[in-house]
């Protein structure tokens, strides 16, 4: 069978696994001249290039979707559409904001809300593990930047819009008039929500964005907004979907599920993150011709490093399609590498812990309905949208 690899067909998205163990064997340098991008998928080309924003520069965006690819990318991606100077000045203000002791700062208030939201769904035996994973991360990510409670449904409905969708139909690699209309309504949404914590700070994140500085030079209005749009994929959809995912994995390998709910959350979400991350890809551009595995990538020419199959490289992980809690995670590139590493990793496996937590201390065990479980639509995410669970309930 011809080796084909698109981030936009729908079967790759639903398992890409299977493809990328055969580009790691057979085309570590591949080439889709139809969708026009190289994609790179060994652990050690995939370090390289992410560290490397000489030669694979972040400015034209993460995505390849004609609406989030180009010159304009930082307005859907902020300083992570960036390359030095620019990204070393806005990453070192928001950085300012975006505190360890912040982050940590919020575990009491994260137990809160995960127990208010499982709690009504933890009612009978059965519920949709994805209505828990969408709903907690929203609020967190509210909580932290300061969003009032009344607006937080719509964030995250919005965000949702924009992300992803479940239509078999449409063409994936176009985005649908109503995913534009949601990043416009969130714009103007948090434009409406830095003009009023401009008047009157808070303990929150805005407020901490609006007073970072490096002597006189501070984050613009608009570079605010778009470290708060960021947030809603890099801070909500990643972290809903790796929480679906960690418990999808964990009913589908018994034995290491009677270890993560024994107390090995930690080994459980580090698994997942390496195992079956949400963030499966990210591009970026060739700034000049690079020989590569007897292979010319050449300058201009739009690059895929295909993360999860670096996760799953034999080179570095024996037996990667294995999930084990006993592994050594050390190397998953989950988070990006280099300069441009996650800043929200550790709230986002903070935040995995505390919900993960939360669930085995109310759930003995579980099994999830798969004929109904449907997956998302996303060229770089994967993950899922519905996740019907039936529980027995700790006594």
């Amino acid at each position: 069978m011809d080796l084909r690899y698109s981030p936009f067909d729908p079967g790759i998205q639903r398992d890409p696994y299977p493809v990328y163990a055969r580009l790691l064997e057979e085309a570590p340098v591949y080439h889709n001249p139809d969708d026009d991008f190289w994609a790179l998928s060994r652990h050690a080309d995939v370090v390289a290039a992410l560290r490397d924003s000489d030669r694979f520069s972040n400015v034209n965006g993460l995505r390849l979707e004609p609406a989030f690819w180009g010159p304009d990318a930082e307005r859907f991606f902020s300083f992570v559409a960036m390359d030095p100077p620019k990204h070393t000045r806005m990453r070192g203000l928001v950085s300012r904001a975006f505190t360890q002791h912040r982050v940590q700062g919020l575990e009491p208030r994260l137990r809160e809300i995960a127990r208010a939201h499982l709690r009504p769904l933890l009612e009978g035996d059965a519920f949709d593990m994805m209505h828990f994973a969408g709903a907690f991360p929203t609020d967190v990510i509210s909580e932290l930047v300061g969003v009032p409670e009344a607006d937080r449904a719509r964030v995250r409905e919005l965000g949702k819009a924009v992300m992803y969708r479940p239509d078999d139909d449409a063409d994936p690699a176009d985005l649908p008039p109503e995913a534009l209309q949601a990043i416009g309504a969130l714009v103007g949404y948090y434009t409406e929500l830095t003009i009023e914590r401009a008047r009157e700070r808070r303990d929150d994140l805005l407020s901490g964005l609006l007073d970072a500085a490096e002597g006189d030079d501070r984050l613009t209005p608009e570079e605010i907004v778009g470290v708060l749009i960021l947030l809603v994929g890099a801070g909500i959809e990643t972290t809903m979907l790796l929480l679906g995912n960690a418990w999808y994995a964990a009913w589908r390998h018994p034995d290491e599920r009677a270890g993560a709910f024994g107390g090995r959350v930690d080994d459980w979400v580090a698994e997942t993150l390496r195992h079956s991350p949400p963030t499966q890809t990210i591009a970026r551009t060739a700034t000049r011709d690079v020989a590569l595995h007897d292979t010319v990538v050449p300058a201009g020419a739009r690059v895929v490093l295909l993360a999860a199959a670096a996760n799953r490289d034999p080179r570095v992980f024996p037996d990667p399609e294995r999930f084990d809690l006993d592994r050594d995670t050390g190397a998953a590139i989950t988070f990006g590498s280099g300069r441009h590493h996650c800043l929200g990793a550790n709230l986002g496996r903070l935040e995995a812990r505390v919900a993960l937590q939360e669930l085995t201390s109310v759930v003995a065990d579980y099994e999830i309905d798969e004929s109904a479980a449907q997956r998302i639509r996303s060229s770089n995410n994967h993950g899922f949208a519905t996740l019907p669970t039936r529980i027995t309930a700790r006594r």
